[in-house]
């Protein structure tokens, strides 16, 4: 029997307003499959549940995941992970952004094993200066953030790196994430038809 991370639910943010991509950034394809059905597909080996965030399920219908839109008509991806929280029957959540074509199971793996103690763990990426920066939208949740979430939400600050201050959160220094996902090819998304022809070699017209 295959063996999922325990007591987790993979989450998919298909938010976003799309302004600089002339087609929705879920639907690139990536050697012959659309970003989403590939993120899919890794999540389904990872976790028994799986569902997508949306605004637009017309656009998702087609998958056969269960959706849910927005709670509140608060921009930002902060709304949807607090969806994603709100509606999850897992303690957890692992949330991926619906742009990014090379997520590694490995990392998600390693990553769930950091969770004990924790109310998030969230990788970083290599910065300037020798810095790191957190990728949020590449992250486990626990459902213990979900009424300061909302709080934050309902009081207008939606950073989520702001959020993050001062919570247990285990970060995932670049170092280490670059030994299971060399480059840390999972934090890479795309958001313009010219961040398509740098990774993809692909135009897009």
């Amino acid at each position: 029997m295959h063996k999922f991370i325990n007591n987790c639910t993979g989450v998919i943010l298909a938010g976003g307003e799309n302004t600089r991509m002339p087609v929705p950034k879920s639907f690139i394809e990536v050697d012959g499959k659309t970003i989403i059905k590939r993120n899919l597909e890794t999540f389904g080996q990872l976790f028994e549940k799986n569902y997508i965030v949306t605004n637009q399920p017309e656009l998702y219908a087609h998958l056969d995941t269960p959706m849910f839109g927005d709670i509140y008509d608060i921009r930002g991806p902060m709304t949807g992970i607090f969806t994603a929280l709100f509606n999850s029957s897992t303690e957890w959540i692992f949330v991926s952004a619906c742009d990014m074509p090379f997520i590694n199971r490995e990392l998600i793996t390693y990553m769930a094993g950091m969770r004990k103690k924790y109310d998030a763990v969230v990788p970083e990426s290599p910065g300037g200066q020798g810095g790191n920066y957190a990728e949020p939208l590449f992250a486990f949740y626990s459902r213990s953030l979900l009424l300061s979430m909302e709080k934050s939400l309902l009081t207008g600050k939606k950073g989520l790196k702001d959020f993050l201050t001062g919570k247990k959160v285990k970060y995932i220094n670049s170092k280490e994430v670059n030994k299971v996902d060399a480059g840390a090819r999972s934090f890479i998304n795309l958001n313009t038809p010219e961040d398509v022809n740098l990774y993809l070699h692909y135009r897009i017209y």
